[in-house]
């Protein structure tokens, strides 16, 4: 009996190591860690995000075949391939098809023809099912970004407190009650070298350039100076605030 019991003890480890290691589901949200890491360190945001990007979050369905991911512009859809050898396959129509593996708790995008390798974390955010792409990534910027309680030093409503919210509210700050940080696409491409946002009051709402150095954040009307007939060209005209974020 004692023979028997270990001889099926050595068959299950032994058939156990000849399986190799057990499959690893990759569905889910997965955010750029990294590129929110390095805009916490509190300096110019679209350098964060171009320095670890460009790609900022991945969505994946391994049920239904479907891994799709933004950079902050477009939504781009892509078929996932069954896992071969730990890497699964992503093939977008009109691109060439992108590899994904698992490395420890991330998953690494393998490098491309035009991208770098990246690597994504699960995103910690609880949001709905239904959330867009890019939202899950977006919230965990916001809050390491702008989290936490500001003051207004200069400016109207000079003594505020102000607080950006993830979900895009803001509270404390002179004819705003909404914000949205600029990641990339048009909005990149008419700020050029600049950071800019857009702050809203109620549906009402305009671009402005902003600097961040630190714990100092400064927000400059956007000025424009493109012809009537071409994309307009954003720089900083006159400074509308400055906020100092609270210890």
């Amino acid at each position: 009996m004692r023979k028997a019991l270990a001889f099926s003890l050595l068959t299950i480890f032994l058939g156990g190591c000849a399986s190799g290691p057990a499959h690893r589901d990759i569905s889910g949200v997965w955010i750029n860690q990294a590129a929110i890491n390095e805009a916490a360190k509190g300096g110019n945001l679209r350098e964060a995000l171009l320095a670890n990007g460009p790609n900022l979050e991945w969505q994946i369905d391994s049920k239904q075949a479907k891994a799709n991911y933004t950079n902050g512009f477009e939504w781009v859809e892509g078929k996932l391939m069954p896992e071969n050898d730990g890497v699964w396959q992503v093939n977008i129509y009109g691109s060439a098809a992108t590899d994904l593996s698992l490395t420890g708790d991330e998953l690494v995008q393998a490098a491309g023809e035009s991208d770098p390798q990246q690597s994504f974390v699960r995103s910690p955010i609880n949001l709905t099912s239904d959330a867009p792409l890019g939202t899950n990534f977006e919230h965990a910027l916001k809050t390491a970004y702008l989290g936490g309680q500001w003051r207004v030093v200069s400016g109207k409503g000079q003594g505020n407190q102000v607080t950006f919210f993830a979900d895009g509210r803001i509270t404390g700050l002179p004819e705003a009650n909404a914000y949205a940080l600029c990641l990339a696409g048009d909005c990149a491409s008419m700020s050029g070298e600049y950071d800019s946002l857009w702050l809203e009051q109620d549906e009402t709402g305009a671009a402005h350039i902003f600097v961040r150095n630190g714990r100092q954040l400064e927000i400059f009307q956007a000025l424009d100076s493109a012809k009537p007939d071409e994309m307009p060209q954003l720089y900083p005209g006159k400074r509308e605030w400055v906020l100092e974020k609270q210890l």
